[in-house]
């Protein structure tokens, strides 16, 4: 059986799961509302707090599909209890970052500023401080829509090998590479 799969997901207080006939999952809970629809080799059921999650036969796609779907649920209940933070760090001489509303304004050293639009389910904000890299702060209850949004943010200019510029998840460690080398003859 699957490792991830048989572990009950603990349902926090304030957050209500309706499994329909159909096997739409709906999570709601204070920060908002997720929908996920199962494949019919799993079946979920709640039960005395939990959230159970089993497959209906041993098949091959139902075993890799019952982790999966269990992962799944498992971050829609801490998304709308929790919510998941994103911080990404701006490297690089002049790289600025701006959060006016719902728009996100970079300038990484283009020829002109990128205006970046978040979905409504992502909010985020900016800290430049004195001495330090510009920060990106994405929050959400949505821990795919952040993680996407994150990566394209992240490919507007990602981190160069060679001077290590560009935009990072914070604490990410870019290997660096020698740059070329004056040859003796």
């Amino acid at each position: 059986m699957s490792r991830i799969g048989k572990m009950p997901v603990a349902i926090p207080s304030g957050v209500q799961i309706e499994v329909s006939d159909t096997n739409l999952v709906t999570v709601k809970g204070k920060l908002g509302q997720l929908t996920q629809q199962i494949d019919p080799l799993v079946s979920v059921k709640v039960e005395d707090g939990h959230l159970i999650v089993g497959r209906v036969n041993e098949s091959q796609d139902a075993r890799a599909k019952h982790g999966l779907y269990r992962s799944l649920l498992a971050n829609m209940v801490k998304g709308v209890s929790e919510g998941f933070t994103v911080v990404q760090e701006l490297v690089g001489v002049g790289y600025k970052a701006s959060a006016a509303g719902n728009v996100l304004e970079l300038s990484l050293g283009y020829s002109h500023n990128i205006f970046f639009e978040m979905p409504a389910e992502v909010s985020v904000e900016t800290l430049t401080e004195r001495g330090k890299n510009p920060t990106i702060t994405l929050k959400s209850f949505d821990k795919q829509l952040i993680g996407q949004v994150a990566a394209k943010i992240r490919s507007l200019r990602k981190p160069e090998p060679y001077k290590g510029k560009g935009i990072r998840f914070m604490g990410e460690v870019v290997k660096k590479k020698a740059g070329k080398s004056a040859s003796d003859k």
